[in-house]
């Protein structure tokens, strides 16, 4: 009878284990994207790097309350390496891009450089957590690559700037590759993501407050384009989108991880469209379309292959 009764158990919750990732990778991709719609909202009326610095400010001191009462008691050692992950993915990550847009690296160009985040955790994977891709997860990686670049070809034009601004978004990128990586190998990765994403918000505050002052102060701007672009950043894009991307990365690879990721910029101009009225085009939906495959396939693909167990069983 116990069997009979457990049996049709079974398909449903084979079914939820094979909903509830799609689930929060879609998530992740819809948060993601929007996150960029609050900087719009906020680069009209304040400097980006002020923007930045309250987006983080907030963040913080918002999760601080929860982060002393809630969880396990934090330790004076688990500050340093949030610090860590803080200043690499969120204040260099994010410095990255705008100072390179400020030097006048084309916006279309920079929003591809940041799509190569998910090859370069895949080149990291191997010396930093022994993890490398199989060929069916390159083969999917390389066709969500292929997707950007059909999606966003229409705004890739290169400026007139100096040489070395070019590798400032190379630099952001490299910066959130290896926080990623760092922070799935390091114990200090297994703090609750309240705590974690607490510390890294205000030591990023901490950080991006000297390049906001240089940039013209550190005040917050009294309008209400900026006070609602801020609470979008922060209500969507850091409880959000950052939330559910430290979780994705404590269930999932970082490889497989970033890889959805590829599905933000199509997705972040479908969000244009529907919120100022920017055009879609064809090119937009193809892009798309092959980027999902691509997801798709690296899904579907064997997990990624452990140098370190294997040359122990060996």
């Amino acid at each position: 009878m116990s069997n009979s009764t457990l049996a049709p158990d079974r398909p449903r919750s084979r079914f939820l284990a094979l909903l509830l990732p799609f689930l929060l990778e879609a998530a992740l991709v819809v948060s993601w994207s929007a996150g960029f719609l609050g900087i719009r909202f906020a680069s009209d009326h304040a400097p980006i790097f002020l923007i930045l610095l309250w987006r983080s400010l907030i963040s913080g001191l918002l999760l601080l309350p929860f982060a002393l009462t809630m969880g396990p008691r934090l330790r004076w050692s688990d500050v340093p390496p949030q610090i860590l992950f803080g200043a690499l993915a969120m204040a260099g990550y994010l410095s990255g891009f705008a100072l390179a847009i400020g030097r006048g690296v084309p916006t279309g160009l920079v929003a591809l450089i940041a799509d190569m985040l998910p090859l370069m955790v895949a080149l990291l994977s191997w010396p930093l957590l022994g993890q490398r891709l199989t060929p069916l997860q390159w083969l999917g990686s390389l066709i969500g690559f292929v997707g950007v670049l059909i999606a966003s070809a229409g705004a890739l034009k290169l400026g007139d700037v100096p040489l070395w601004a070019y590798g400032l978004p190379i630099l952001g990128t490299l910066s959130f590759a290896l926080a990623t990586l760092l922070q799935k190998r390091s114990p200090a990765g297994a703090l609750p993501v309240h705590q974690s994403l607490c510390l890294q918000c205000l030591a990023a505050a901490a950080i991006l407050a000297l390049p906001a002052w240089f940039e013209g102060g550190v005040a917050p701007v009294m309008k209400l384009g900026f006070v609602g672009g801020i609470l979008w950043l922060v209500i969507v894009a850091t409880f959000g989108s950052w939330s559910l991307y430290y979780l994705a990365l404590r269930r999932f690879s970082p490889a497989r991880v970033t890889a959805v990721l590829y599905l933000s910029p199509p997705v972040t101009m479908i969000w244009a469209w529907i919120m100022f009225g920017e055009p879609l085009s064809w090119a937009m939906a193809i892009g798309l379309a092959v980027s999902l495959g691509g997801i798709v396939l690296f899904s579907w693909a064997p997990e990624t292959a452990h140098v370190e167990s294997k040359a122990k069983a060996g």
